[in-house]
């Protein structure tokens, strides 16, 4: 219950709903009629009959993981074609990017990154040094068999023997460039009708004089923290799930953006390596991992859990100004008797800046945080089917998030369901 949750609820109302940036390193989990749905690559949006659905230029794709989770959605009877369309300025994440993900993560031995060995990494690398293959090359047969197979020598010149692994059945085979690409011309006649200049379409929707007909959903897939340049480096992604990043993984103009949404857990998460200032390394972490269900969705790795840390929020608020944020998951916070909220961070014995977070993680490693401490409550919160039906704690909680971060909660999720998400102070955003 998180970003995917809020996406599905907010994409009932919207025409288009566009993914803007990361790969199948990315999980997000939205639960319909009862049903888990679990989505690495694809849109939220897809879920939602009528909405036209788009994989940006942002984004980086690995074709058999996208038609793996297309084929899940057939399963599922959820009639999703015809309503994807991919950027063909998208990069294509290959075979051989996932196995040097793998070694570049296991050669760093304990000084790992944490990542999920996807072929993310390596494949914005190739994008920045500007070898690296798009959607577009794909619809080329003759110059991509020659792109595709120059950059998997290269590979190959580089990692030699190393590229060997364990196949499906746990048998070593080295890597094979021939099987992939023909594999590849496989996917090309499932996925070249999808294949537009997606921006062309953002546009035009943008610019329909009906508003009932250019409502567009832009969808993130990463925390801020892991942004490439204003997360905790290295400990970060190879993309920017900003607002500023949104509309460079799309291609629209930044100031059409006009509403801007957080999602905020009422506790905090980390997967993977990296700082953390209000970890929990004990019994209250320990709650908060199994009642919440804090498994990576894409890995399974158990997340880090600690207090809600309002300094980090002040700072994502401060990286992409939000309109209001969501505060999922306060359901998980019932029979705690006492909750903690990070408000500043010290370091030296002096206050750093409130929504100030240091590039230095030497300094990130060493800050003492600040706490306020509010009563907690008992009731369960998963059946209430208005904020105002809140214990008074609940609320209080909620009213100093707000009065610390300075940007209003307009929803609270209490549960993993659809219907399991309340307006707060509704009134306000009339």
């Amino acid at each position: 219950e998180g970003k995917g949750k809020l996406v599905d609820q907010l994409v009932q109302k919207m025409n288009v709903c566009a993914r803007f940036n990361g790969g199948s390193n990315a999980g997000h989990t939205i639960v319909v009629d009862g049903k888990k749905f679990a989505t690495h690559i694809l849109p939220s949006g897809l879920l939602t009959p009528g909405c036209t659905n788009i994989i940006g230029n942002g984004v980086v794709i690995h074709l058999p993981t996208l038609f793996k989770e297309l084929d899940s959605l057939t399963k599922e009877s959820i009639d999703w074609k015809g309503r994807l369309l991919i950027s063909e300025r998208a990069h294509i994440v290959f075979d051989f990017h996932q196995l040097v993900d793998g070694l570049n993560e296991t050669s760093k031995g304990s000084s790992s990154l944490g990542t999920t060995k996807r072929g993310i990494g390596p494949c914005y690398s190739d994008k920045a040094s500007r070898v690296g293959l798009r959607m577009i090359d794909l619809l080329n047969e003759k110059t991509f068999k020659e792109k595709f197979f120059d950059r998997a020598q290269a590979m190959r010149n580089t990692w030699g023997d190393a590229l060997k692994h364990n196949d499906e059945n746990g048998n070593l085979v080295d890597y094979d460039a021939n099987k992939e690409y023909e594999k590849l011309l496989e996917y090309r006649e499932k996925v070249k009708d999808m294949i537009c200049d997606t921006s062309v379409y953002l546009s035009q929707t943008l610019n329909n004089k009906d508003n009932k007909k250019n409502q567009i959903l832009l969808e993130g897939a990463n925390a801020v923290l892991l942004d490439i340049d204003h997360g905790t480096y290295p400990y970060v992604t190879s993309s920017s799930p900003s607002v500023a990043g949104a509309a460079l993984g799309v291609g629209i103009p930044p100031a059409r953006i006009t509403q801007v949404y957080g999602v905020v857990k009422a506790y905090t998460t980390r997967v993977g390596s990296g700082p953390f200032p209000t970890e929990l390394e004990n019994e209250i972490g320990e709650k908060l991992r199994s009642v919440g269900g804090e498994f990576g969705t894409t890995t399974g790795r158990p997340r880090r859990c600690g207090w809600l840390d309002v300094n980090l929020v002040a700072y994502a608020h401060r990286l992409n100004g939000f309109t209001a944020i969501n505060i999922t998951k306060l359901d998980v916070l019932s029979g705690i008797d006492e909750l903690k909220i990070g408000v500043s961070y010290s370091y030296n014995g002096e206050t750093l800046p409130f929504g100030s977070m240091s590039a230095d993680l030497s300094i990130l490693d060493k800050v003492t945080v600040n706490y306020e401490t509010l009563p907690g409550w008992k009731e369960d919160l998963s059946k209430l089917k208005s904020a105002k039906d809140l214990p008074q704690n609940a609320i209080a909680y909620i009213e100093r998030i707000e009065e610390l971060c300075g940007v209003p909660v307009r929803w609270i999720g209490i549960g993993p369901g659809r219907d399991q998400t309340v307006e707060f102070k509704p009134e306000r955003f009339e």
